[in-house]
């Protein structure tokens, strides 16, 4: 049977697709833009007739049916980084959340510590040989796909073809399922132009020097530091997420990757979250390289990048440097994603500068203003970044290093950046943890 048969035969709507879901099965959903919202839409409807399915999955682009109330005993999440849109089902014990490093997400599927039934993927239409991309989202299900004993398959014309470790042949595929409709969307700029945010921007970018390989993370102010680098020259993205705003700086040369020192030439990533815009821009684009996630994210991979930049953000920072990102307390907000690979990747690379990035201050719901820099975390809330691996820490105030520096040095350094109406406080408070 050649490709075209197989395909042919193994065509199916959506609702007979996840009729091959039996209870008590391990399914792996394909996350961020890339949601197979019309599979997963088709499982919603089919749950109620099964028992005790687990769906594993990353951040996803999804709106929150499949985690309600209702899909209990049905559905169950087990999210190994909290999007909004599954966080209250975790926060009230409706799904569960497994902390990974996002470098080793993958890998628990690849080495069968968590063996996969099915495998929901979404993918662009087969080329004349029969390959398949897997898109977008290529960097969190390549491994996982492959491990799974069923594959379907939502194979969308809309899907972007992408170059990199993004090929699946038919004969790979279980079931087929064919749509045409838009990708979901994902904007990266909804508060770059916040004031703090821009001045927290440039203190980055200044840093920032020609031939840098730059790590994006998720956020507004990663995002912001894109449009500060239209002086800078020669610069690469390596990265486990990119979005739309590098597309300018493509556009006008700066980003060309030129002085990359592995994949010279090639931006390199394992997934995309923007717009119509961006999904348009990185179709067939040789420029584009998506690789697994466990490859891009592999702090010794990152580190041979020379002036290897990373930058990422934090919920809050104690006096000792402890970077808390994934929690508010014992309340888990996301996870630890790729900020620990990059921040060590980063800070083994020569010339590297791992970054995190924070305003110095939240408000609360109530109205309430408190410090991001804090004497002590709150009880429960998680390091990501441990006070033995932390570089540079940028707010709008300024951006101060504290590698190699004391409790005593990074305490002064920590409250130099802080807002200016918490710093006497910080001080008396560091003053009785005998910080200084």
């Amino acid at each position: 049977m050649d490709w075209k048969q197989y395909y042919q035969s193994h065509r199916m709507t959506a609702l007979e697709a996840v009729r091959l879901i039996k209870s008590g099965d391990r399914v792996f959903l394909t996350g961020n833009c890339s949601v197979p919202l019309h599979l997963l839409s088709a499982l919603v409807e089919y749950a109620p007739n099964l028992q005790n399915v687990e769906l594993c999955q990353a951040l996803t682009v999804a709106g929150s049916e499949y985690v309600s109330p209702e899909m209990e005993g049905h559905l169950r999440v087990n999210s190994f980084f909290v999007s909004h849109n599954v966080r209250k089902a975790i926060h009230e014990g409706r799904a569960d959340f497994t902390p990974v490093l996002l470098s080793e997400f993958p890998l628990l599927f690849q080495k069968g510590i968590l063996s996969l039934d099915v495998a929901l993927v979404h993918i662009s239409p087969p080329d004349e040989d029969g390959y398949c991309r897997l898109g977008i989202e290529a960097g969190l299900t390549r491994s996982q796909a492959e491990s799974a004993k069923l594959v379907i398959a939502q194979v969308n014309k809309q899907m972007p073809s992408m170059m990199g470790d993004t090929l699946f042949h038919v004969s790979q595929l279980g079931a087929i399922v064919e749509v045409d409709e838009p990708l979901a969307e994902l904007p990266m700029t909804n508060d770059t132009d916040h004031q703090l945010v821009q001045r927290i921007a440039g203190f980055i970018a200044e840093r920032i020097p020609d031939g840098a390989t730059l790590q994006l993370g998720i956020g507004g102010i990663p995002d912001a530091v894109l449009g500060y680098l239209y002086e800078k020259k020669d610069l690469g993205i390596h990265s486990e997420l990119f979005s739309d705003g590098v597309i300018d700086l493509v556009e006008k040369g700066i980003i060309n990757g030129s002085r990359k020192t592995i994949h010279t030439g090639k931006i390199t990533a394992g997934f995309i979250l923007g717009t119509r815009r961006l999904y348009d821009w990185v179709h067939n684009n040789p420029l584009i390289e998506i690789r697994r996630t466990e490859y891009v994210n592999n702090p010794f991979i990152i580190a041979q990048n020379k002036n290897m930049v990373a930058i990422n953000s934090a919920i809050e920072i104690d006096l000792t440097g402890q970077v808390c990102s994934d929690s508010i307390g014992t309340k888990i907000y996301s996870g630890v994603g790729g900020q620990m690979d990059f921040i060590y990747g980063a800070s083994l690379s020569d010339g590297g500068l791992p970054i995190i990035a924070l305003p110095s201050t939240t408000t609360l719901k109530d109205g309430t203003i408190i410090s991001r820099i804090v004497p002590m975390l709150k009880p429960g809330a998680g390091v990501v970044t441990s006070r033995n691996h932390v570089h540079y820490i940028a707010t709008e105030y300024g951006m101060v290093d504290l590698y190699g520096k004391t409790i005593r040095q990074r305490t002064q350094a920590l409250i130099s950046i802080a807002h200016p109406d918490f710093r006497d406080d910080l001080t008396a408070q560091a003053k009785l943890l005998n910080y200084i």
